[in-house]
């Protein structure tokens, strides 16, 4: 049981960061992957084949919310049970819940299949741009089952203290999916189809380590005969439903910014909240890896109801996300020349606007930390609802309502600052959920004790 040993260690920073340091490199190098495809795509084979891809976001971004739902919120219910000492019992239902993903991934490749021709004979595109589009997705869909287990067994070897071994995989994974893109489609002259069977083989990678990992029974978790336990199936779907709404409502938003950009600006202004997109997406991958990193820490605590371990995490927690904060805003207004740059050369109309527009973006980076902890946390912490509540109100409610609001009265610059304000709402909800749950159990506590002095 020396894995069980590393949550009887002291809450410490060095301890903490054992856990999320790898989650966090993980999760920043994964980020990665929704740009290596667009490279290579647009430079090998053109920029029709560059569009079909960002059509078929929608679909693949649907595969992922499931898949994060049933990972995050199935590690929760899962490391909740080893903290209570059902360690027996949390296997088996461990195993049933991947059965789960294999039989859900089965359900999302042959609808996938079915829907295919619908989604993309509405859309009014050209024939070539449909039939990327129609070969992209038939490929990729391939790989659902290896994509579902994938998610979920990044979260379990972090929760098995094989954190380490997860982002090795996630790095493998990656190489592996720009080696293959490359070969397959400057070599092999595989095409787009190239393309999709490179990310499917890349994201693999952790599915076959994680079933070789797993069949061994000295592991904290194993796969044993499963005991199907429809209770664990819905806490697991509704402790998860937030990230899965997170995914999910991504699209959507990024559509949103798409309409109003090219209403105001025009394509240079859609090029320019593209760029935006990387910083902002890059500065979530480091929040999010944390917030997988202390997961399992935070549920094996709630589970054990160790008060005292859970407050000096969530504590440390905090003060290590503010300093990260006021890091990657310094980090990101002095590179943001350099860094648009990269994208856009400085006699490119795109350039001035995206500079303007990362200055004014990088506000969003004081909060997007403390909102994206508060959410890991409460779904952590088995409260998938108020979970749920912070991840769609952030993702959607207050990013929809200052898209509405702030360009019609600022112009391009309400553009701008939407995310930055929609952040800033989404803290002030993050906070006062926070004091609520605190307050709760203080009560309850208080009434326990009180309950004992009456006896």
């Amino acid at each position: 049981m020396e894995n069980q040993n590393a949550y009887q260690k002291p809450v410490t920073l060095k301890n903490i960061l054992k856990f999320a340091v790898p989650t966090i490199v993980m999760t920043l190098f994964m980020s990665f992957y929704t740009m290596v495809d667009g490279l290579f795509v647009s430079n090998l084979i053109g920029t029709a084949a560059l569009s079909a891809i960002n059509l078929t976001a929608p679909v693949i971004q649907f595969v992922t919310a499931v898949s994060t739902m049933l990972a995050t919120g199935g590690s929760a219910v899962i490391m909740k049970k080893m903290g209570e000492q059902k360690g027996e019992e949390a296997k088996e239902d461990f195993t049933s819940l991947i059965l789960v993903n294999v039989a859900v991934g089965l359900t999302m490749w042959a609808l996938g299949y079915l829907a295919m021709g619908r989604i993309f004979g509405g859309m009014n595109l050209s024939a070539e741009v449909a039939e990327y589009c129609t070969v992209y997705l038939k490929h990729y869909l391939m790989f659902t089952v290896p994509i579902l287990l994938m998610n979920n067994f990044t979260l379990y070897m972090i929760a098995c203290g094989k954190a380490t071994l997860s982002l090795v995989c996630s790095v493998a994974g990656g190489l592996l999916n720009m080696a293959l893109d490359f070969c397959f489609i400057a070599v092999f002259h595989m095409g787009i189809r190239g393309a999709a069977i490179a990310t499917g083989l890349g994201y693999s990678v952790t599915a076959v380590v994680g079933l070789m990992v797993f069949s061994r029974r000295k592991n904290l978790l194993h796969f044993k005969k499963p005991v199907f336990r429809f209770q664990v199936l819905k806490n697991a779907a509704s402790n998860g439903c937030s990230e899965m709404a997170t995914a999910m409502v991504t699209g959507i938003v990024t559509l949103m910014f798409n309409w109003t950009m090219l209403k105001y600006v025009g394509e240079d202004g859609v090029a320019a909240i593209t760029i935006i997109m990387y910083v902002l997406m890059f500065a979530s991958s480091l929040y999010t890896g944390y917030s997988y990193g202390v997961a399992p820490m935070i549920s094996f605590y709630y589970g054990e109801k160790n008060r005292e371990k859970l407050r000096k995490l969530t504590v440390l927690s905090l003060k290590i996300i503010g300093v990260l904060s006021l890091t990657t805003v310094a980090f990101s207004l002095a590179v943001t020349r350099p860094l648009v740059s990269v994208f856009a050369r400085p006699d490119n109309p795109v350039y001035d606007l995206a500079v303007t527009g990362n200055r004014i973006c990088t506000a969003a980076l004081l909060f997007i930390g403390f909102n994206i902890f508060a959410s890991g946390m409460f779904t952590a912490l088995s409260n998938g609802v108020v979970s749920a509540v912070l991840a769609f109100s952030r993702s959607f409610v207050f990013m929809m309502a200052a898209m509405l609001v702030l360009p019609a009265l600022l112009g391009v610059n309400g553009i701008w600052l939407a995310t930055p304000a929609a952040e800033l709402m989404a803290l002030g909800l993050s906070a006062f959920m926070f004091w609520r749950y605190r307050e709760r159990k203080t009560n309850e506590k208080t009434r326990k004790s009180y309950g004992k002095k009456q006896l």
